[in-house]
């Protein structure tokens, strides 16, 4: 799969550890930067992620700033993107599961690099389950249906 991931400054490490993990389990990554720890803006790094998604560049994406709350709000400024902030492997997986959510977002801050690993993991390795969720998915992206 090809996955994108961007961060602001505060998750800039969080990022390179994902990266790496996501290239050794076979996936190609564009890594949307930023490089370094300079401060940068978390909007302008996820609206440019939420466009790689949107357009079908990436097949998913991953979100990271010091908390996960301000990129995940970027992120879903994009009718095509759904972006799911995550903690835990659980609410990861339901949300591929009953939401289709496109990208997982994290906080740098919050959450352990093991444990950013496995919110990612089971993110990825979940499908989306469609039946009962399928309209309401829907509906996420055409509110007035």
């Amino acid at each position: 799969m090809r996955i994108a991931i961007a961060s602001d400054h505060a998750a800039v490490e969080l990022k390179a550890d994902l990266r790496e993990h996501l290239i050794e389990l076979g996936h190609e990554v564009a890594d949307l930067g930023p490089e370094t720890a300079d401060r940068v803006d978390y909007p302008d790094f996820g609206y440019k992620l939420a466009s790689v998604v949107a357009d079908g560049t990436a097949q998913f994406g991953v979100a990271l700033c010091g908390s996960g709350i301000g990129i995940s709000i970027a992120v879903n400024r994009e009718p095509g993107c759904r972006c799911a902030l995550v903690s835990e492997p659980l609410s990861a997986a339901l949300a591929r599961e009953h939401n289709d959510a496109n990208v997982i977002a994290m906080g740098a801050r919050l959450t352990g690099v093991d444990m950013a690993k496995a919110c990612l993991d089971a993110f990825l390795s979940t499908d989306f389950g469609g039946g009962r969720h399928a309209g309401r998915v829907e509906k996420l992206s055409h509110p007035a249906l």
